[in-house]
């Protein structure tokens, strides 16, 4: 089933997080934490030409935020800071939105990312999911810290 193949990228990029570690090349960095449950994470940037060229993120939290930053890094790196924030629109536009909205069949493909689309069924869940995601934005931006979204 569709879902059994979900939890089983969520587990592997828990188990195996891609991009883990430090960045000693970066030019951009910012941290975020989730007070309510204690997950913690920085990431690490590489921005060449407005392009990321290495993204690298450290810290610990629960399988969901372990997992959708491994899945994050994987997604937008290489891409341009452009890219990567309409990614970010786009991936929290379904997280956060209506669960009536069939994301496999709405066109605008999220790939590994929908692996965690099934977070939103459990709203206190979605914290960890987009932990990275603001942390990853604030980087982006500049910004040495997630906002509190």
């Amino acid at each position: 089933m569709l879902s059994d193949l979900y939890k089983e990228t969520i587990l592997d990029h828990n188990r195996r997080p891609r991009h883990y570690g430090p960045l000693p090349s970066a030019n951009r960095r910012a941290e975020g934490a989730n007070p309510l449950c204690g997950d913690r994470f920085s990431i690490a940037l590489e921005l060449v030409d407005d392009r990321i060229k290495a993204i690298r993120f450290e810290g610990s939290g629960c399988a969901i935020s372990k997992a959708s930053a491994s899945i994050m890094a994987d997604a937008v790196s290489g891409r341009t800071v452009e890219e990567a924030l309409a990614l970010f629109d786009r991936f929290h536009a379904v997280i956060t939105g209506p669960m009536d909205r069939d994301v496999e069949n709405d066109g605008e493909t999220l790939g590994k990312l929908e692996a965690l689309v099934g977070v939103r069924e459990f709203p206190i869940r979605v914290k960890c999911a987009t932990l990275p995601w603001h942390t990853l934005k604030a980087a982006l931006a500049g910004s040495d810290r997630a906002s509190s979204e």
